[in-house]
């Protein structure tokens, strides 16, 4: 498609309009960009985003900044943009890393939270405040503070998918691919054979399936996760004969039992990459199949899509003008900081381990219990 100058039509000031023109210059700037999506953007739709990647990787220069993409992102932010790119906790690890001050969050506000969790002193922005999760919005500090009270001397594990004020009530964190290691360490540590684990209710029974160490779970889910039946992998299966079927541990337990392999988006990735297999599904958020896809462009994808909605507000535009008007500026309270680090931290002073693979088949024991406000 040849590029010709023309303004797109956004709500800028004239020095926007100027920047964000389709212009040889901006080809110039994003052509070499294209060859990492070609595989799942048509060229017609890229030079349509083309202006605001330019716009953007200039302000980031500029400005000094980072941009933080979680895995399910859309691939012109993923591979266009982005720094970093992966699971909330090994952004909020590079965030640590990174000699910039200036940190723009491309996922949701609890990893914005996160990240300045652990970089207080750095600048943490999210380009839209709405941009939540209904797994974090599902439990407070408060809710964790009675289940305490409920159920006193044992400890709490934590989703690093929470707000700081949970992790601030919680003893330690966890991710998927971490989760039954942090179960076994911290009842081993505490002398217990029950921990209290929240938020996900799916993601502790599919742990629950892996321990012998009894588990106390919040019922609280995910809700592009949830929506995924065991049925619906059957169907897949009927659809698509021989494909191979990867699920995130936090959908329900019997879509995993029916799916052929289950960790965390990092060990799917690498499943994908080590594996490839001829034909796969992602039972997981979908922007994440496209992701997986570009960096394997010899396995077919079949794509169940659920969206995740507060993703989804993250776009460019957004981040264009949240690096050009330094906004929405993430703040977490200095005392809040504290507490919930040390929950972070203790999690993160386990030794390294390989993340965890769920056993498909394992079956969720009777002592498995759920608890709610």
């Amino acid at each position: 498609m040849k590029f010709e100058a023309c303004e797109i039509d956004i709500s800028a000031n004239k020095k926007d309009a100027e920047l964000l023109k389709i212009d040889p210059q901006v080809k110039a700037e994003t052509d070499h960009l294209y060859e990492g999506v070609k595989h799942v953007m048509p060229y017609d739709e890229f030079v349509i985003h083309a202006p605001y990647i330019a716009a953007i990787n200039r302000l980031k220069k500029e400005k000094d900044a980072v941009i933080l993409a979680h895995n399910y992102m859309t691939a012109d932010i993923f591979h266009c943009i982005s720094d970093f790119r992966g699971d909330s906790l090994y952004l909020a690890r590079q965030a640590q890393k990174v000699p910039q001050s200036l940190i723009v969050q491309c996922g949701v506000h609890f990893m914005a939270e996160t990240s300045k969790i652990l970089c207080p002193d750095k600048k943490v922005l999210i380009p839209d405040l709405r941009a939540g999760c209904s797994l974090a919005s599902g439990i407070t500090g408060r809710d964790v503070a009675l289940i305490k009270q409920k159920y006193p001397g044992l400890p709490v594990v934590t989703y690093v998918n929470t707000t700081a004020d949970v992790k601030a009530e919680s003893d330690i964190c966890c991710t998927s691919s971490n989760a039954v290691q942090v179960v076994e360490e911290i009842a081993k540590q505490w002398g217990v054979d029950r921990v209290i684990m929240v938020p996900d209710e799916y993601l502790a029974r599919n742990v629950s399936a892996q321990t012998e160490i009894k588990i106390i779970a919040w019922k609280g889910a995910c809700e592009v996760h949830e929506l995924f039946t065991g049925d619906d992998v059957k169907e897949l299966r009927a659809a698509y004969p021989g494909i191979v079927v990867l699920a995130h541990p936090e959908c329900p337990n019997d879509v995993v039992r029916e799916a052929d392999f289950a960790g965390s988006t990092g060990a799917m990735n690498d499943f994908v990459f080590t594996q490839k297999p001829k034909q796969v599904v992602l039972i997981t958020e979908c922007s994440m199949s496209d992701n997986v896809a570009i960096e394997n462009p010899e396995v077919e994808f079949i794509r169940p899509c659920n969206l995740c909605p507060h993703m989804k507000r993250i776009s460019l535009k957004a981040i264009y003008e949240c690096l050009r008007d330094e906004k929405y500026e993430v703040d977490v309270d200095p005392d809040m900081i504290v507490k919930a680090r040390a929950a972070v931290d203790a999690m993160l002073a386990l030794p390294p381990r390989n993340a965890n693979v769920y056993d498909v088949k394992a079956i969720v024991p009777d002592t498995f219990e759920l608890v709610s406000a």
